[in-house]
């Protein structure tokens, strides 16, 4: 667990993530993170997909494509 101290950016309130965390995450400036909402009302930090349209049409045609095979698959 790493704990982060809430504190004043500018005008706002913001936390500061130790390299340790953004090297785990591969992240870096500029990129995109995701805050999730986890069981209990607590909360996930975890790598923001950019792609996700992407990826989702691709399941779709995916799934229309293959829809008996899955069917069959699923009994």
């Amino acid at each position: 667990m790493v704990e982060l101290k809430v504190q004043k950016i500018g005008d706002s309130l913001g936390v500061v993530l130790p390299d340790e965390v953004l090297s785990r995450l591969n992240y870096g400036e500029g990129k995109s993170i995701a805050l999730v909402e986890g069981p209990r009302g607590g909360y996930n930090l975890t790598v923001s997909e950019s792609n996700h349209d992407k990826i989702m049409a691709a399941a779709k045609d995916i799934m229309e494509r293959y829809d008996d095979a899955l069917r069959e698959l699923a009994k």
